[in-house]
């Protein structure tokens, strides 16, 4: 059985402490007036020189002293165009901390749910050489729970309008954009809450179901638990990939109402998939490394890091086939995604590539590398950041806009949820032993050499 250390406690107690401290700062020092942003944007030297730009052209606008007409017209324009810039402004810079915590609580739900799947890919598969990797499988899984009600509790606030992270939820925006008037029989907020509860609510009971049939397993002299959960999985994976589109279109897509992509829900799977597989690898060596798990071989550690490798180019393919497709097309709708992440975002969306696929690619190709821990542990801790720069991506350009910033909120919500999920999947080994010994495949997975 494994023993949850008073120092591994501590260090999540730790960081989410420190971590909802930075959330609260993010939330009490965002701007909640016109009056602040102006103020903001009078510090800022380049919102200066726009503020002076104004300014010309009112001067320029008073020279002509015989047409009063055209001076008033010039100054109301300048006056509306500085006040409308400025609300825009207060939404974004107010978005920003919901935004940053709304990125880190996906990313950390989105490492569960990929594990379930994972997990429910290895008993449909009947695979042989994972069940040794179950109970750590099933740890990740334990934050489904928590992880899908506090992504509910955020869709749910914006619903209530606390904030303005989907701007097809406020009734102003839609009345004016035909666009999104055509799209309200989908996107409206009764409907869109209904799909998310229903959604997870499947996740969860199957993924209780699944727990339970496999401890159950142990403790029968029968094979009938495992074969429950081989017809539980095979139903999950439809389940999975049909609620997975929706859930990728509903919670990350919808934030850009004007842009779709029918590679997307492919996007997002990719991406969860290889940061919950990339999880388990990182999990399992930390286990190994405080004397558990001796029964998992380098073997079992090499497929991992396959894993790791393959999907990282399977998000690659993705990414490119999505980015070249819309970019060479150069519709107006669908290009101005991309032109908008280029030109505000060119750092974190040109970097996540570097770190998902060109660093996997250069450290995991070599097979006598994916034996070394280490050279896998440093390959993890890269492809789980470039998967959250992934999502900040996907997440930020529709929530703040240029507004963005990685400071004390992006960094207090990661160290909140990392603490959370942290002391949620640890907690979750000490309720099992770590070997789930009745499985019919547990000897071949014990024995597991490549």
């Amino acid at each position: 059985m494994y023993t949850l250390s008073n120092k591994l406690k501590l260090t999540a107690l730790i960081f989410m402490v420190v971590g909802a401290i930075g959330i609260f700062y993010g939330f009490i020092t965002a701007p909640h007036s016109i009056e602040e942003v102006e103020e903001i944007m009078a510090s800022h030297h380049d919102e200066g020189h726009g503020a002076a730009a104004v300014h010309d052209t009112h001067d320029n606008a008073t020279h002509d002293t015989n047409d009063h007409t055209l001076v008033d017209s010039a100054e109301a324009e300048a006056a509306s165009h500085e006040k409308e810039h400025a609300e825009h402004l207060l939404h974004q810079m107010a978005n920003r901390p919901w935004a940053a915590v709304y990125v880190a609580a996906f990313f950390f739900f989105m490492i569960s749910f990929g594990a379930l799947a994972f997990y429910a890919i290895q008993y449909a598969a009947q695979a042989g050489w994972s069940p040794v990797l179950f109970r750590v499988m099933e740890a990740i899984t334990a934050y489904l729970l928590p992880g899908s009600l506090i992504m509910f509790g955020l869709l749910l606030l914006s619903g209530l309008h606390l904030n303005h992270l989907f701007v097809w939820m406020d009734a102003e925006v839609v009345a004016h954009d035909e666009l999104l008037q055509g799209k309200q029989g989908y996107l409206n907020v009764p409907f869109f809450l209904i799909r998310a509860g229903i959604f997870i609510a499947a996740w969860n009971i199957f993924r209780s179901l699944l727990r339970k049939n496999s401890l159950k397993q142990d403790d029968s002299d029968n094979n009938s638990y495992y074969k429950k959960n081989f017809k539980l999985s095979a139903a999950f994976l439809v389940v999975f990939i049909v609620t997975e589109s929706i859930m990728s279109w509903d919670w990350i897509m919808s934030f850009d109402p004007h842009w779709f992509s029918t590679l997307f829900g492919w996007y997002v799977f990719a991406s969860l998939f290889v940061s919950a597989i990339t999880t388990i690898a990182l999990i399992t060596i930390y286990l190994k490394s405080r004397g558990y798990l001796d029964f998992v071989n380098d073997s079992h550690i090499h497929d991992l890091a396959k894993f790791m490798f393959g999907i990282s180019i399977f998000w690659t393919y993705l990414w490119f086939s999505q980015f070249m497709l819309i970019w060479y097309s150069n519709i107006p709708e669908e290009v101005t995604y991309y032109i908008q992440r280029i030109e505000q975002y060119k750092l974190p969306f040109f970097g996540m590539v570097v770190m998902n696929f060109i660093f996997p690619l250069l450290v995991l190709m070599n097979s006598d590398y994916k034996r070394v821990n280490w050279f896998v542990v440093m390959a993890g801790v890269i492809i789980l950041a470039g998967h959250y720069m992934d999502i900040f991506n996907m997440v930020m350009p529709g929530t703040v806009g240029e507004s963005w910033f990685i400071g004390i909120p992006e960094i207090g919500s990661v160290l909140f949820f990392g603490g959370l999920f942290t002391y949620v999947v640890f907690n979750a080994l000490t309720k099992a032993p770590l070997l789930a010994k009745r499985n019919p495949f547990i000897k071949e997975s014990k024995h597991f050499h490549y």
